[in-house]
């Protein structure tokens, strides 16, 4: 069995790339066949450096993923896919992938054809939004997770909701090594006549080291000969920010308590078999680590591997591998516990020994070759049971059953009795940014729909409050101001064309599918009164919105003669724009595809309904079959970034993602299921409502199950995490196009069904 393993990797100077190692090592110690570590598999490493020379690795490292450039994830998947590797084992801690919480790393593992097989060193037990959704997504993608604790299948299971069954422990292996006979550090000045406690890793703040150096007075006032050794460089990533400023803290600490001769600093990273000495020729081993969430701990494992008598403060993986007198524990910060029981040890050195031997005797199972003989397990089940086409086949079907269930929940948060407040801070409402006519727009359109659907009375509630403003923002003119403040004061004189268009389809969509006559006769006003500004229109967004709000209002109202001229007058602008700028290559309306692109075909389609134009339905499946090509091509939707916007013979941006983008994309191909009945539409329709849901290019899910609202753009780092209006009536008005294209394939379905049996 050959094995792609995915982690940071020596010489990179990382907990998580010593273990990585090990790892390799002892699955391939279970192989005597195996010459070379390429035999077994081979490495696709982590740098923490732009330069990918950076480090002098082994020949079995045959990929290096830059940690901040997101397409080295991409080609690493595809290098993984196209090699002779077996299964995929991953090493995750958040800190060693890019993006906002090592998010990048999931486009890789979701595009991976190989059984993957993740180990996790951090568990959250408060995890961010977004590191949440990584782990979820990580065990959605995996075949197994493995994790090195009880309490970590306790957190997988009750916080991320990880099925159990998913879920493996493999405890962290130690070296399979033995105390050597003459162990040379007891020569060392730092050792020789001195008794030893010892604290070895990387050194940064968290470690709590400041506790032993407050407990030395104590210590050394009954043991004058104690030593505390503290043995490793410090982190890499502190050195970068603030150099040896903790260990000099140390240092000045121990000389303000009048120990300083009694710390000592190897500032070195140690070699396994070189670490082994060490740890036997300490008397006691100190882990004094300043919080609980520690959910994995190397060096403990290698402490207790060794035989050290261990005392540790208790976070969680010292509670369990200490337990049943393999050590000792102590209060977090508690420097006079930490004294009062390590002189108890070296007092008796019948309990010391004792310490000792029950930690010698439990790591006889973390010994390397016997891990890695679970790993191997592990892997021939996953190999043995993945079907890649289960993967393709899960991503490609519309599947109303993955669709989260409808709420109204943070669109109520959102509206007060003026209107929808435009932006949130996470999913808080943000009054001081106030109101806007778009929003208010589009929430009349979603609460339609809504109470449409189930004749929802929150939906039929929201209903006067949208249309109310929408009246308040009407000018004497007829025409409309966007913005008004929190304290109802007008912010412009006259909105955009935009904003305008976007009205006048809610008005549209309303005189066609009122929920009461009042409403109708009342948004038949509105809309009348704005009529003189249609011919005023100069933009092909302001155009394209106001066309398909006509279109809607046709339906109602086929024989409205001059409603019907206008239509087609403003359609002829969109025509003249194709007509003017395409060519061979550039099937679009301008040279820029700038925002709201999918709102250009989808008027066309409207208008082409209504008129039978041929010319608009022409250049509808044209621009549309282009923008698919540019935005559906990687089996996910990616609209068009509005980071420099995509210029004609320029680089198509990918960031920032906007959720009107999708939105568009779900309308405009329900649209065209609805006038052509073909279901390369409704299936494209559904890919592109799942953008919201995760099937994107950084494969996190905007839609918030917790808040019941949608994260606001996708960001080249992550995700961004306020909730505002517009993102969430893009999320719900797709959603809820979504459930009416399903209502409208089976309505197909079934007539062409009872057609063929009346046949028959």
């Amino acid at each position: 069995m050959k094995i792609a393993y995915i982690s940071t990797y020596p010489p990179r100077e990382c907990g998580i790339a010593t273990f990585n190692h090990n790892l390799m090592n002892a699955i391939n110690a279970n192989f005597p066949d195996r010459k070379t570590p390429l035999d077994g598999g081979f490495v696709v490493a982590l740098n923490d450096s732009e330069n990918l020379q950076e480090y002098e690795y082994p020949s079995h490292v045959k990929y290096v993923i830059r940690q901040n450039h997101q397409k080295d994830y991409i080609r690493a998947a595809n290098y993984i896919n196209t090699s002779t590797a077996d299964a995929v084992i991953l090493e995750h801690e958040f800190g060693i992938y890019g993006g906002e919480s090592g998010i990048y790393v999931l486009p890789l593992i979701n595009r991976l054809e190989k059984p993957l097989i993740s180990i996790l060193h951090t568990i959250l037990k408060d995890p961010s939004y977004v590191q949440r959704i990584i782990i979820r997504e990580i065990a959605e993608q995996s075949s197994k997770i493995v994790v090195m604790s009880k309490r970590a299948v306790e957190f997988l299971t009750t916080i991320y909701d990880i099925p159990e069954d998913k879920i493996q422990i493999i405890e962290h292996g130690v070296p399979d090594l033995e105390a050597p006979d003459i162990n040379p550090v007891k020569n060392l000045s730092q050792f020789k006549n001195h008794r030893v406690m010892l604290t070895f890793g990387l050194l940064s703040r968290n470690k709590g080291l400041e506790t032993v150096v407050k407990a030395l007075p104590k210590i050394v006032e009954k043991h004058p000969d104690v030593m505390y050794v503290v043995l490793g460089n410090t982190h890499p990533g502190v050195i970068k920010n603030s150099g040896e400023e903790y260990r000099d803290h140390l240092k000045s600490l121990a000389v303000q308590l009048n120990v300083s001769k009694h710390l000592s600093f190897i500032n070195k990273f140690v070699a396994e078999d070189e670490l082994i000495d060490y740890l036997t020729a300490a008397e006691i081993y100190v882990t004094p680590y300043l919080n609980e969430a520690q959910i994995t701990s190397g060096t403990l494992s290698y402490a207790v591997g060794a035989g050290a008598a261990v005392v540790s403060t208790p976070y969680w993986h010292a509670t369990e591998l200490l337990a049943d007198g393999r050590g000792r524990l102590f209060d977090f910060k508690d420097s006079e516990a930490l004294a009062e029981t390590v002189n108890e040890l070296l007092n008796d050195e019948k309990v010391l020994n004792e310490l000792k031997s029950n930690a010698y005797e439990y790591g006889l199972h973390l010994r390397w070759p016997a891990t890695g003989a679970e790993f191997i397990r592990v892997a021939q089940i996953a190999a043995a049971k993945h079907d890649f086409s289960d993967k393709i086949l899960k991503n490609s079907i519309v599947d109303p059953e993955i669709l989260p269930k409808f709420s109204l929940t943070h669109v109520l948060r959102l509206t007060d009795d003026t209107g929808i407040v435009q932006h949130a801070k996470y999913g808080i409402p943000n009054l001081k940014e106030g109101y806007c006519l778009d929003d208010n727009a589009r929430a009349l359109i979603m609460a339609l729909m809504a109470y449409q659907r189930n004749k929802s009375t929150d939906a039929f509630k929201l209903l006067p409050i949208y249309l109310s403003y929408i009246h308040y923002m009407q000018t004497e003119d007829g025409n409309f101001r966007n913005f008004l403040s929190f304290s109802r004061q007008y912010l412009d004189e006259v909105g955009s064309e935009d904003s305008f268009g976007r009205t006048i389809w809610a008005l549209g969509y309303l005189i066609n599918c009122a929920a009461s006559n009042s409403y109708r006769e009342f948004a038949m006003e509105i809309f009348h009164k704005s009529y003189p500004h249609f011919k005023a229109l100069k933009h092909i967004r302001g155009q394209a919105n106001t066309i398909i709000g006509i279109a809607l209002y046709l339906q109602a109202f086929p024989t409205d003669e001059g409603m019907l001229a206008e239509l087609v007058r403003l359609t002829q602008p969109l025509i003249d724009a194709y007509e003017n700028t395409r060519s061979d290559d550039w099937e679009w309306f301008e040279e820029t595809m700038t925002y709201d692109n999918a709102i250009l075909p989808l008027a066309l389609l409207h208008s082409c309904e209504i008129t039978g134009n041929q010319k608009a339905r022409d250049i509808a499946l044209k621009t549309m079959a282009f923008l698919d090509k540019l935005t559906l091509s990687n089996g996910y939707l990616s609209p068009v970034g509005n980071e420099g916007w995509y210029h004609r013979g320029g680089k198509f941006p990918v960031y920032d993602q906007q959720a009107i983008e999708t939105m568009a994309m779900v309308l405009m191909h329900f649209q065209a299921y609805q006038i052509f009945r073909k279901p390369q539409y409704i299936e494209k329709m559904f890919l592109s409502y799942k953008w919201f849901l995760g099937e994107n290019s950084l494969r996190a899910p905007l839609y918030d199950h917790e808040t019941k609202g949608c994260c606001d753009g996708l960001l080249p780092t992550g995700i961004n995490r306020n909730q505002g209006a517009e993102s969430t009536l893009a999320y719900m008005i797709s959603h809820l196009t979504v459930l009416k294209a399903f209502e409208l394939e089976y309505e197909y379905n079934k007539i062409a069904e009872d057609q063929q049996l009346k046949v028959c």
